[in-house]
Parts: structure tokens; C-alpha cells; sequence
């Protein structure tokens, strides 16, 4: 993987319940890191077909671990195209330099 192909970029957030001085909960976003990415959304490839058991995951991102911080299904990516919650997070060929994670696109329901 190179930065060439890495040409998107993504927030790691975690979403965190605060409350105010008089004891209303709220949530709020908090920003851990901001990476750059590659996406690769579901089509009919051959690594998708493999990933059958992940049918809810919508898109694959791809970045440089980051010192520090361990992504976990806790985790929400927010990119230009909308919220994405994590799904599974692998450790690309278990060598500690890339992060391989599978995400499902937020949707809001109407109504």
C-alpha cells in the first residue's frame, strides 16, 4: 500500500455521553485521529466473495496504524461521504503497519 492509493482521508471518533450543569445527557463526537485512507466500496470482486460472512459491511478502508491508539469496534469513521461504524479491524499480515478495517454506512431513518 502506498500514499498514491491512499487518497482519501477519515477521522477515527469515538462518541462519548456528556452531561450539562443541569444533568441533561448529550453526545458528542471526539476526535482520536485523522488518517489518510483507501476505500474500497462492496462490488462483486473476488475479495468481497470471500468476506461473505461480513454481508452487513459496505466498505473496506485500508491505513497506517497509529502509535498509540487501537482501533476497536467502538470506533466510528467519518469521511466526506457520511459516518461509517465499524464492523472488524484486522492488523494487515500481523506485521504492525497497516490497519484493515470492514465498516457498515450509517443510514438515518426518516420519520
Amino acid at each position: 500500500m502506498s500514499f498514491g492509493k491512499m487518497n482519501g482521508f477519515a477521522d477515527i471518533v469515538i462518541t462519548k455521553r456528556i452531561k450539562d450543569s443541569e444533568g441533561f445527557s448529550t453526545t458528542a463526537d471526539e476526535i482520536l485521529a485523522s488518517v489518510r485512507v483507501y476505500r474500497e466500496g462492496r462490488h462483486g470482486s473476488e475479495r468481497w466473495a470471500n468476506l461473505a460472512a461480513f454481508s452487513e459491511a459496505t466498505d473496506l478502508f485500508r491505513f497506517r496504524c497509529i502509535p498509540g491508539l487501537t482501533v476497536t469496534t467502538d470506533h466510528i469513521l467519518v469521511c466526506e461521504d457520511g459516518r461509517f461504524e465499524i464492523t472488524s479491524v484486522e492488523d494487515v499480515k500481523g506485521r504492525g503497519m497497516y490497519t484493515e478495517v470492514l465498516a457498515k454506512k450509517v443510514v438515518a431513518t426518516s420519520g
